[in-house]
């Protein structure tokens, strides 16, 4: 059989990783930009893994990137902007310059991660309106073989909320709670991948857009009290309406290390809740919090604390 190629944007990152390491199970070779080879050390031990140092906003360099390629996965994104970095680059003109890349070099098939809530006109803030332009530009693309997928916030080993939320408890005896009734429902970022997965060889997938969310709702307040009861910490939490949320958004936006911004309260306005069950055509029975959380944020367990190890060591834990 001959070994297919798939070059993933934005491979070195939260669910890029968990992806990734997938793919390079499933006999996939994948290629990965990076501007930086030497940081992805965890990223090149696995097999099949080609990291290539490569300034994706550059349109000539991705058409040399994407060259030989069977299909191209974006994965690429911003939470906020940070000085050159924004939204529209990142998530609009970037997506541009993907399908002209897949254009040029003839590959039609496209994987784009967008986010739940995503709309170009109606989104709630700056990020969901970029999300959603770029979801749409790379749907108006006709010739290309596309699908999206529209997660809720994700957890898994190693996110960007627990595990925040973990840290920033190790050393705040005090903590303010950003929006507190802001409701979502988080899914787990190997529900997720799994997705992806099936959808590369799955044609039915072509021109869908899937919203993806977890079993359960829960207020950021609770998922907060959660995370706390989980470190045994001693926090005292501190929760915020919207008034006082919106103004240490602005405030606290300023700052280099973006904690909290007025346009994460502006995206916090939008319920992060799918309107339907988990897409039933993937066979995935999406996880719970409980089953994964307590593994990777408070006390783990005997097998939790081997499943980190084998984390470091760039292999996945089967979970």
């Amino acid at each position: 059989m001959i070994q297919k190629t798939i070059c993933v944007l934005g491979g070195s990152g939260f669910v890029g990783h968990q992806l990734v390491s997938q793919l390079s199970k499933a006999g996939y070779v994948v290629r990965i930009p990076s501007r930086n080879r030497e940081r992805r050390r965890s990223i090149m031990v696995l097999p099949n893994v080609e990291i290539t140092d490569v300034d994706i906003n550059d349109e000539e360099a991705l058409k040399g990137l994407f060259s030989g390629c069977d299909a191209v996965i974006n994965l690429a994104a911003i939470l906020n902007e940070q000085a050159t970095d924004t939204f529209k680059k990142l998530h609009v003109e970037l997506a541009q310059k993907v399908v002209n890349a897949c254009r040029a070099t003839g590959v039609t098939r496209l994987l784009h991660m967008s986010a739940l809530n995503a709309d170009a006109k109606n989104g709630s803030s700056a990020y969901l309106r970029s999300k959603g332009e770029g979801e749409d530009l790379v749907h108006g693309a006709d010739d290309l073989q596309v699908t999206s997928f529209r997660p809720a916030v994700m957890f898994g080993w190693d996110d960007h909320f627990f595990t925040r939320l973990d840290l920033m408890m190790r050393y705040l005896p005090v903590m303010p709670v950003f929006c507190p009734e802001a409701r979502m429902a988080p899914v787990y970022v190997e529900d997720v991948v799994t997705v992806m997965m099936k959808s590369l060889t799955d044609k039915t997938t072509i021109g869908q857009r899937f919203d993806l969310c977890g079993p359960e709702a829960f207020t950021m307040l609770e998922l907060t009290q959660y995370t706390r009861r989980l470190t045994k910490a001693k926090t005292i939490l501190l929760p915020m309406g919207p008034g006082l949320s919106a103004l240490h958004g602005r405030i606290l936006g300023i700052l280099p290390f973006k904690v909290f911004t007025h346009d994460n309260f502006l995206s916090l306005q939008t319920p992060a809740i799918c309107k339907g069950p988990f897409p039933e055509q993937f066979g995935i029975v999406p996880k719970k919090l409980d089953m994964i959380v307590p593994k990777y944020i408070g006390r783990k367990d005997i097998r939790g604390r081997y499943d980190e190890i084998r984390r470091k060591a760039a292999r996945d834990p089967e979970v």
